[in-house]
């Protein structure tokens, strides 16, 4: 959630649209963004029944902010957007949140269509902070996940980074840039070096 951090802490975003939500789990948007900022907005979407089943630990959040969940697919973008202006000020940035969950759309050029047209609806100012999986710090990671996909659960696709560096097209990318995820602005207080994984992404400023 560093970027999350760093969207509150130094871009001043007070609003965010988190698309594919998974389990709640430690650290989830909202506590990340409200302990900085209070007065913060969160928006959570997915369309899985369990998540739903445990939505209620994603709807507690400070009196001065507001959370909310949809119930929605991630490929009905303007059904996203229609929903979450319930909560959100479009008027204002917001902070769209894509976290391993694009490998989920099979079809890059789809999956590119998706992001772009969720920031279509987006101010100027607004961020997309998105990360997805690749094979390319360890090869058999390939392998696993074609082995995954093979078990009936749903399919993920892996992606190269330039091909995940993609979906920023368009924007300003925050420094240092689409990254292995332990390498984007890792803690100063981190004991050890970061060391690269199999997630890439980035943070980019709608101009």
């Amino acid at each position: 959630m560093r970027s999350i951090r760093y969207l509150v802490g130094e871009a001043g975003v007070r609003q965010f649209l988190d698309v594919g939500t998974g389990l709640p789990t430690a650290q989830n948007t909202h506590e990340v963004a409200q302990a900085i900022a209070p007065e913060s907005r969160i928006v959570y979407v997915d369309h899985d029944p369990l998540v739903l089943a445990h939505a209620r630990a994603l709807l507690v959040g400070t009196e001065e902010g507001a959370t909310d969940y949809i119930d929605a697919e991630l490929r009905e973008p303007g059904a996203i957007l229609a929903q979450a202006e319930k909560t959100l000020d479009f008027g204002r940035p917001i902070g769209l949140i894509l976290s391993g969950i694009m490998g989920h759309v099979a079809d890059l050029q789809e999956a590119r269509a998706i992001v772009r047209r969720l920031l279509e609806a987006l101010p100027s100012g607004s961020y997309l902070s998105l990360n997805d999986g690749t094979s390319t710090v360890h090869a058999e990671v390939q392998d696993a996940q074609d082995q995954y996909n093979e078990s009936g659960a749903i399919p993920y696709t892996l992606r190269t980074p330039e091909e995940i560096a993609g979906f920023f097209d368009g924007l300003e990318i925050v420094e240092p840039g689409v990254v292995s995820c332990p390498l984007w602005r890792p803690d100063t207080g981190q004991v050890g070096t970061p060391e690269p994984q199999d997630a890439f992404g980035g943070v980019g400023r709608l101009p």
